[in-house]
């Protein structure tokens, strides 16, 4: 967000415009809309920032649901912001710890901030953008526990905090940076600092497991199937005995897994009536053996992430599907499989085969009115397509 736009959003005239009108249904709905206020006499900066807002507020609800209503947005941070529900975890995470206040090290608009003060918390909110500290500083208004500061992080004073929170920002505009030095903060500040005091570190969910330090817990976090981070927690914040977990977050509750370190693999067996695919997050934190064990499962392939039981498997941990039939992969195989079935629409899923699903459907003879998921993978080493309905 340009300077020009922040300043013609933050007047008493946008501010009690944007809080008078509706998000806009349609294409035709916005020109109507803006000729509207044009006609009422406001200006066109007016009118573009509060039109903005209300394109970004459409956005921010599936991040921050009802609070969105209230809230000032700018695309790029908006982009990177922890939805709501994630950021409670963040923000129980600290008072299980026994925490009363976090220092928020690059709080961007201030979804994190909103969650921890919202559990209870003291909040030192650091932004360096000055703009985005200014929308920050908006959202946090509510909030009599938060002081918001415009303050580069690694400038600041950190020495009194008693618990710290950091995202660091891994791009500029679109230009993403892979080097974790040209971070900002870059990792190698963030983690000499989180030595020193209880940490927790927001990082991408696919960083490079090479990096993360001895001695802290790794959390791959997912939301409705989708990995959506990875936090690295220190100091208090960081479990005894844990150096790896998972938590699978979904609407009404989630379930999580956790182990000492990187599990060992479960046996290889033969394909059953069940076939479970772990969540991604369970994947990435290489949990899947305990999983298994947990659920009296076995691999299906010692390279591939699914795994089977002869039993029903309901779990936010696993996607499970009932097999209906499996034959060795081939075109010609598959196509019989398809055929035989009289189905109208297909789910397919694939993994250990090289191919272009978008591509393969084009091809099937979906002439029926049943659905059902085809899956595409290997079986103790052998190409294999596996027709089963999802269950769970």
């Amino acid at each position: 967000m340009e300077r020009s736009e922040l300043e013609a959003l933050l007047t008493p005239e946008s501010l009690a415009l944007l809080a008078s009108i509706d998000e806009p249904h349609s294409p035709d709905d916005v020109v109507a809309r803006v000729s509207q206020l044009r006609k009422k006499g406001h200006s066109l900066a007016t009118v573009s920032a509060v039109m903005g807002q209300l394109a970004l507020r459409s956005k921010a609800r599936e991040k921050f649901g009802e609070f969105a209503h209230r809230m000032l947005f700018s695309r790029e941070a908006l982009e990177v912001a922890s939805r709501l529900e994630v950021s409670s975890h963040h923000a129980e995470r600290f008072l299980s710890a026994g925490i009363s206040s976090v220092t928020d090290a690059g709080c961007g608009l201030g979804g994190d901030s909103i969650a921890c003060a919202g559990a209870g918390l003291s909040v030192r909110a650091l932004e360096k953008d000055e703009t985005t500290a200014a929308l920050a500083a908006y959202n946090l208004q509510p909030f009599d526990t938060v002081q918001v500061e415009h303050a580069d992080a690694t400038e600041a004073d950190l020495s009194g905090a008693e618990a710290l929170w950091f995202d660091p920002a891994r791009r500029e505009g679109s230009v993403r940076f892979q080097n974790p030095d040209d971070w900002s903060p870059s990792l190698e500040w963030v983690f000499e600092h989180a030595t020193r005091v209880p940490t927790g570190i927001k990082l991408a969910p696919g960083m490079d497991r090479s990096l993360i330090p001895e001695g802290c817990e790794a959390q791959w976090v997912s939301w409705k199937g989708s990995v959506v981070e990875m936090v690295l927690w220190t100091g208090v914040l960081a479990r005894e005995g844990i150096t790896r977990s998972a938590l699978v977050l979904r609407e009404g509750g989630g379930a999580e897994i956790t182990g000492p370190a990187d599990s060992p693999d479960a046996p290889v067996g033969e394909l059953q009536e069940y076939l479970l695919e772990p969540d991604g997050a369970v994947i990435r934190a290489r949990l899947i053996g305990d999983l298994a064990r947990t659920h009296d499962a076995q691999m299906i392939d010692s390279t591939i992430a699914y795994m089977t039981s002869p039993h029903r498997v309901s779990s936010p941990m696993v996607q499970c599907f009932r097999v209906r039939e499996s034959v060795p992969y081939s075109t010609k195989n598959v196509h019989s499989l398809i055929a035989g079935a009289g189905l109208g629409a297909v789910e397919i899923k694939k993994r250990g085969i090289d191919l272009d699903p978008a591509a393969l459907r084009t091809t099937l003879p979906l002439e029926g009115k049943a659905t059902a998921t085809l899956i595409l993978t290997r079986v103790a080493g052998t190409k294999t397509a596996i027709l089963a309905d999802r269950v769970a």
